[in-house]
């Protein structure tokens, strides 16, 4: 008489020795490393997705150095327009005094290049923690409690999201500044004009997962328990509800760059004497172009590109891998 070989389960469970708990708690133990973001996205990422990832970073992490170690790296202050008593001249081609030569109003070129660096990432910074913190709690409790609120506020952002979003930037610039040229001062006033633009974007993310949410089990049974509403609010809505964050913010940091020069090229950012902006600098060179005087419209040119393109390169690649069917694609081509 043959043995009889199991099968189904029984066969798995034979052939699987037992898990004891330890074990089953050290396979779901998951590193640090391998939960940060920029970190995790790497190591997941192959081929030209990687390639993309890695020369976003390297822009970045350039960018970053550059705006904080700006007053080391940069020869003279963005203002200064003499050395040991002796100016610098007007529109001067690059020499060893001014490697980059100088502007219409006598600035250092390159100077100005390396502090716009620390500008545009304060400003970045301000108008991404401004617009995280309000959009986030307008799209969590409108989207938990609904009703009245949430229409209001839903027509509210979807009227300021048609808008367009330089004109409305340059309105709120002018009602928040007043004229204002102090360094702060010049610098709230553009974030705050691109946080009212970048409200709707976050509250339309946060709104959606908030209703996605509030509808699963565990929140049903969290609020039959008696369990108060903040406590619901931030422990179970609000930490299931923002892993789209990620990817809108490295999109918006983009576009806050591009804002933030385009309301300096346009006469309504920060004023020359208090800070470096790249779009002011655009703006003073456009009539040096037309004379053959290159170097002053060329350099916080190339700067705006590139730190647009960084941050472009590593959102896609994070919006990429943060997408389950562009993951499974990816490593159905890598296997076949």
């Amino acid at each position: 008489m043959s043995e009889q070989t199991p099968t189904g389960p029984q066969a798995q469970d034979a052939a699987t020795p037992a898990a004891t708990p330890g074990a089953v708690l050290t396979s779901r133990r998951i590193p640090l490393r391998d939960r940060l973001p920029i970190v995790s996205h790497l190591r997941r990422s192959v081929g030209l997705q990687r390639t993309m990832l890695v020369i976003g970073l390297v822009i970045m992490v350039v960018f970053l150095l550059t705006a904080i170690f700006a007053p080391w790296i940069a020869p003279y202050s963005f203002a200064q327009q003499a050395v040991d008593g002796v100016k610098f001249g007007t529109q001067q081609p690059p020499n060893s005094v001014n490697l980059l030569g100088t502007t219409v109003s006598g600035f250092d070129v390159f100077s100005r290049v390396i502090w716009g660096a620390q500008t545009a990432l304060l400003v970045i910074i301000c108008a991404i923690a401004f617009s995280i913190f309000l959009g986030i709690f307008l799209g969590l409790v409108s989207g938990y409690f609904g009703g009245w609120l949430d229409r209001v506020l839903v027509v509210v952002c979807d009227a300021i999201y048609a808008l367009p979003s330089l004109l409305l930037a340059i309105v709120m610039s002018i009602v928040i500044s007043r004229g204002q040229s102090t360094l702060w001062g010049g610098i709230l006033a553009t974030a705050l004009s691109i946080t009212v633009v970048f409200v709707p974007q976050y509250f339309r993310v946060i709104r959606a997962e908030v209703v996605r949410v509030r509808a699963e089990p565990f929140v049903e049974s969290a609020r039959v328990i008696g369990v108060p509403t903040g406590r619901i609010l931030i422990r179970h809505v609000l930490r299931n509800s923002t892993r789209s964050l990620p990817v809108v913010i490295t999109l918006n940091a983009s576009e806050a760059l591009l804002t933030l020069a385009g309301l300096g090229f346009l006469g309504f950012g920060i004023e020359a004497t208090v800070a470096a902006e790249w779009g002011y600098d655009l703006n003073r060179a456009v009539a040096d172009v037309t004379s053959g005087i290159w170097w002053t419209a060329i350099p916080p040119g190339i700067a705006i590109v590139l730190v647009v393109l960084g941050i472009t390169l590593m959102g896609e690649s994070i919006n990429d891998l943060s997408d389950p069917r562009l993951r499974t694609r990816r490593r159905a081509k890598g296997v076949s």
